[in-house]
């Protein structure tokens, strides 16, 4: 049995020596990431069936007394004889990795396989290897999303592996002609070396998972930086001077071999390699960037060809091509170019994503500034001082906090920022928005809020309006961060805001409630009116959301506050009208 065990263990390393290779090409990484789709899954499927077929041929002959006969490669068996290998292993390890359809398939291939190599096996190998490969993959099934995986801990795969031999072992037991006596020979190293395996194959893994997510943490520290250093220049537009200045930050806060920006027709900057035939002023020269403002989708390119450039010496091999836009059009590109195409893996296309999300909230911030300059209707300026940098740099600090703690919650919280940013910018440009838009302005200010003091205030929304009702932009926005920011003092439980919006006959009605201490008496009738000093703000928020109600419905509409001891409640109420 000793004997048994080592030959096995010899097996079980050229697997893991595989399993080693194959978390380095980054391919198979991608699939860890991606297995959603129905192509990663063929592919897992393909992976796994060669590492099953391996363990079937490299398996350890046992001959019909029990006795570990030597070979090399396993292909034909005598009918008495039977094979102890690391099978089971790679199929357990295809169901955790890739869920049930994968597990069952690659079980379903290596049992077909097995039957093939001949020998005292037969037909339930089939049965047993695909209901293996099921159940390790639904009692594990991992929950996966688009840029995010979590499988279960190598401590937990050791239980697993157990089992599933376990199962293997049952079936050999029932169906195989030796049973019995040939389970109580190789049950015990084959438990214990698959069930050691499957640690060591999903600590491989795993450790390939977590320098991934290390790299992702390292990257959203870089576009926090990145946001902070670009904002100034992108806010001046999309010229050569303001180009160049970003390409320059970009470029040395990644490991990207040149940046690019770019108009809709003409090249403002390039930073990097190829900067000999890719000059400022000259007109874009890759295919690819065409195909992304004709688009407004992102492309990605692994190789020359794809890439495009005309020029025959342009050192650049991979690139990502990010669509950047104002008021729903774009604008511009962000390139980013590698000149080895192995260093561009899913870390880096989900920092460029995130990159042009961000850099387009700049733009348009931009943009808003310059028309805000132009036009002269004093309400449009007031709502765009709604754009609070305190806020911005309250929530960043938030974001960089949250980034060495959890990174995939840093990464939504960085999106939620750019919603906020987007909503402000476009409560500049409206008069009107829908309800939903309203819904995702508060959502997303609510996100950086309950992230940044977790546990503080509660918020309870009943919505019984249609969804493309048309209000005010910053409408309920401002009643709920003015009571957020002044309801509660420094109680730190038991806060709760609570959000109405119901419509009544011809009206639709708004309100927000807290549960707070309740207003001064004395200031009470200033609110909305005029600016009150205090030491926790002026109420210039609420005084410019009621001077915009009244010019646009009149003063019935104007806020209506009701306050106690025991809390506030707001109300507007403005014309029913909903959207297309």
């Amino acid at each position: 049995m000793l004997n048994l065990s080592l030959l096995l263990l010899e097996r079980v390393g050229i697997v893991i020596i595989l399993a080693f290779i194959l978390v380095n090409v980054k391919s198979f990484r991608r699939l860890l990431y991606e297995r959603k789709d129905l192509s990663a899954k063929i592919q897992l499927i393909l992976f796994f069936s060669l590492f099953a077929i391996i363990s079937n041929l490299t398996g350890v002959k046992i001959d019909s007394n029990n006795t570990v006969v030597s070979s090399a490669i396993l292909t034909n068996l005598p009918e008495t004889y039977s094979i102890a290998n690391t099978r089971i292993l790679a199929i357990t390890v295809a169901g955790i990795i890739g869920g049930p359809e994968v597990g069952t398939v690659v079980g379903i291939i290596a049992g077909i396989h097995r039957v093939m190599q001949g020998g005292s096996t037969g037909w339930f190998y089939i049965i047993s290897s695909s209901i293996i490969g099921f159940s390790s993959g639904f009692l594990f099934k991992s929950t996966m999303s688009r840029g995010h995986i979590d499988i279960i801990t190598p401590s937990q795969g050791i239980f697993v592996g157990f089992f599933m031999e376990v199962i293997q072992m049952m079936f050999i037991s029932f169906f195989s002609p030796t049973g019995f006596e040939l389970v109580k020979f190789i049950a015990v190293p084959m438990i214990m070396v698959n069930s050691v395996g499957t640690y060591i194959f999903l600590s491989i893994i795993q450790t390939s998972l977590n320098q991934e997510q290390e790299a992702r943490a390292i990257q959203t520290h870089s576009v926090l930086e990145l946001a902070d250093k670009t904002l100034p220049y992108f806010r001046a537009g999309l010229n050569p001077a303001s180009a160049q200045k970003v390409a320059n930050i970009i470029k040395d806060y990644t490991n990207f071999a040149a940046i690019s920006l770019t108009t809709t027709n003409r090249i403002l900057a390039h930073v990097g390699a190829g900067s000999d035939h890719h000059l400022a002023g000259e007109p874009m020269i890759t295919k690819l960037s065409m195909r992304s403002i004709r688009t407004g989708e992102l492309e990605i390119a692994y190789s020359k060809k794809e890439i495009g450039c005309s020029h025959p010496n342009c050192p650049l091999e991979a690139a990502v091509i990010i669509p950047l836009w104002i008021n729903d059009a774009v604008v511009g590109t962000l390139k980013m170019y590698y000149t080895d195409a192995q260093m561009m893996t899913t870390v880096e296309e989900q920092l460029a994503v995130g990159l042009g999300s961000i850099f387009s909230s700049q733009l348009a911030l931009g943009a808003a500034e310059t028309q805000s300059k132009l036009v002269k209707d004093a309400e449009i300026k007031s709502l765009q001082a709604q754009i609070n940098p305190h806020f911005f740099f309250n929530a960043i600090n938030t974001i960089s906090a949250m980034m060495r703690k959890d990174s995939e919650q840093a990464r939504s919280l960085l999106l939620q920022l750019s919603t906020y940013f987007r909503a402000n910018l476009m409560g500049v440009r409206e008069t009107e928005i829908t309800l939903e838009q309203e819904q995702r302005h508060v959502q997303a200010y609510l996100s950086l809020e309950q992230t940044r003091f977790p546990d503080k205030f509660e918020v309870h929304q009943k919505i019984l309006a249609p969804r493309t009702v048309k209000l005010p932009p910053f409408t309920i926005q401002v009643l709920v961060e003015n009571a957020v920011k002044h309801a509660f003092s420094n109680r730190k439980q038991g806060n709760l805001v609570e959000i109405l919006i119901e419509p009544e006959d011809d009206k639709l009605k708004i309100q927000v409630t807290d549960n707070g201490s309740g207003i001064d008496p004395d200031k009470l009738p200033s609110l909305g009116v005029d600016v009150v000093e205090s030491s926790h703000g002026s109420g210039t928020a609420l005084q410019n959301l009621n001077q915009r109600l009244v010019g646009l419905y009149g003063k019935l509409s104007s806020l209506q506050f009701d306050s106690t001891a025991t809390g506030t409640s707001v109300t507007i109420w403005i014309p029913l009208k909903e959207g297309d």
